[in-house]
């Protein structure tokens, strides 16, 4: 009775470290899963920062667990149909897409659940912050672009790598999206400030990760772009708002 007893207990043992090196796999193999674990740690300190109520925070683990299972999930079909062909098949296309289309679900209830959570905060701060400042007019927008273009061509002329419109350090086009995300969190004083500073920094995002899809630029190219034309942005409209 006290063998089987060990045995079983040898066996779950077993099973929680099959378990966990299933994990590790797909964080060592899976750059997507590296940003989810980066980007959940980043929420949790950020709900204990603010200090969300219990049913806030539980929906925040159940949307970040809810992500990880569908990754790992789709990682999992991803392998398996590999191993069972070695030539293209529409089937086993469409099962990873569908598998993909699962994980994209999951990103997006997180996001928006995050956003829910965090908004009202950040609305708060952030509006508070932006209140102590002078409304800048529409001038200073122009010349913030203005600056945060030559800026960037000096960059690449100093560097000597790429065109203004492409390649080289930095982006360019990270450079104005940023520019104009931080203009528009400026300018904007009414109550859909937060909304509107939200959306045009996913837009900056989304123009950020085109170039880096697209081969024109690589990450540190596109991240330095981001900071330089936000930075200038921020350091013009404190100087000439």
């Amino acid at each position: 009775m006290e063998r089987v007893t060990r045995r079983r207990a040898q066996n779950l043992l077993e099973s929680f470290n099959f378990a966990i090196e299933g994990i590790i796999h797909v964080l060592r193999t899976q750059r997507n899963m590296r940003i989810h674990f980066l980007v959940a740690v980043i929420v949790l300190v950020a709900a204990v920062a603010i200090d969300v109520s219990r049913l806030e925070l539980i929906a925040l683990l159940l949307a970040i667990a809810f992500v990880f299972i569908a990754e790992m999930i789709n990682s999992a079909i991803e392998q398996a149909i590999d191993v069972a062909t070695t030539s293209f098949d529409p089937l086993a296309k469409l099962a990873k897409d569908i598998a993909a289309g699962a994980v994209l679900i999951a990103t997006v209830n997180a996001v928006a659940i995050g956003y829910l959570v965090f908004s009202g905060e950040v609305a708060d701060r952030s509006t508070r912050l932006l209140d102590r400042l002078h409304d800048a007019p529409a001038q200073v927008t122009l010349v913030a672009l203005v600056i945060t273009i030559i800026v960037v061509i000096a960059t690449k002329a100093h560097t000597g790598r790429g065109t203004p419109l492409r390649g080289g350090l930095p982006s360019g086009h990270a450079a104005v999206a940023f520019a104009g995300w931080m203009a528009a969190t400026y300018i904007i004083s009414d109550s859909h400030q937060f909304l509107i500073s939200s959306l045009t920094f996913i837009m900056a995002l989304l123009v950020a990760q085109t170039r880096v899809e697209s081969g024109a630029h690589s990450a540190l190219e596109v991240a330095y772009g981001g900071a330089l034309g936000a930075l200038v942005t921020l350091v013009v409209f404190q100087v000439l708002g």
